[in-house]
């Protein structure tokens, strides 16, 4: 793996629960992160709040406090521009405006789409848009000069912020076997669980089952459901 202190992680959205949860997950492996929205100032304070969140967290031994505040908050479109990867966070209703204002500083690099096309007030019901998924139509935005990953749609805010590693399985699709391997990458560097779940057309089914999730949790009054492949040693 890469030297996580020479990778930069910009997240789109980043002030949202989601992107707060896996800059917290990534910041304390060592990636050097970057918090983005709309508004700057929202950002600054979000990475502000993480550090604060970092600085009081049980830290690994060998990871210097250096690497914890490496935090930092932009506007999305500084953000993307200065990172290496790329993961956008924000909720479906903003999806296309935000890549199309990105588009250029995605050139070239990784897009983590976690977006999922929910669609109020209904979000509990699957409703795929018309390209098949958020991150077919974040693909269909941007180009092949873009890699498009979709991951981390059905683990929640609350697992992501415990400093302990969560049993909860990731499942990745992409448009390429060696995007998804360098976000399986991040995966385990957040204590994840990860799995090749193959190519792009794939998120529908994994877009699909965060709807399928929000349900059972209402159903059987929960907040963190997740999910668990069995049969296969790893």
């Amino acid at each position: 793996m890469p030297n996580r202190l020479l990778i930069t992680i910009a997240i789109l959205g980043g002030t949202g629960k989601e992107g707060k949860g896996l800059a917290f997950r990534w910041a304390k492996a060592g990636y050097k992160i970057i918090i983005g929205s709309r508004d700057p100032e929202k950002a600054i304070a979000a990475a502000d709040g993480l550090k604060e969140i970092l600085s009081r967290a049980a830290l690994p031994d060998d990871t210097t406090s250096e690497t914890f505040f490496s935090i930092q908050g932009a506007d999305n479109l500084s953000a993307a521009q200065q990172a290496d990867i790329v993961v956008l966070t924000v909720p479906y209703g903003a999806h296309r405006e935000t890549l199309e204002a990105v588009k250029d500083a995605l050139e070239g690099k990784i897009l983590v789409d976690v977006t999922v096309p929910l669609v109020p007030p209904r979000v509990s019901k699957v409703q795929m848009p018309p390209a098949g998924s958020a991150a077919q139509e974040a693909h269909q935005i941007l180009g092949k000069g873009v890699e498009i990953v979709d991951a981390f749609q059905n683990i929640s805010f609350e697992l992501l912020m415990r400093a302990e590693k969560v049993e909860c399985d990731v499942l990745v699709t992409g448009t390429s076997k060696e995007a998804r391997a360098e976000v399986l990458q991040l995966v385990e560097a957040a204590e994840l669980t990860g799995w090749d779940a193959g190519p792009l057309e794939n998120s529908a089914v994994v877009e699909g089952l965060a709807s399928l999730m929000l349900y059972i949790n209402k159903k059987y009054g929960s907040k963190h459901t997740g999910i668990k492949i069995t049969g296969i040693q790893k």
